[in-house]
């Protein structure tokens, strides 16, 4: 999954802090977040979007994996 955050947080001047606060996590969990190390659940993806005024589709993309599990059926 692919996301937007630091994006969206660089045209708000907004710190990975005040972006933690806001929506109830550590600073530490944004940076996993912008780097692509940790997937949010929904519940803090919505809050994300909320913040920043946009969709959730704005915010996140998803992109299927290239060695992806088996049993795929291919």
């Amino acid at each position: 999954m692919k996301n937007r955050i630091k994006v969206l947080r660089a045209e708000r001047d907004m710190t990975q802090e005040t972006l933690a606060q806001l929506i109830g996590v550590t600073r530490n969990t944004i940076i996993s977040i912008e780097k692509d190390r940790y997937c949010p659940s929904m519940k803090i993806g919505f809050r994300i979007a909320r913040i920043f005024g946009v969709g959730i589709e704005d915010v996140f993309t998803y992109e299927e994996e290239k060695d992806g599990p088996a049993g795929d059926g291919e």
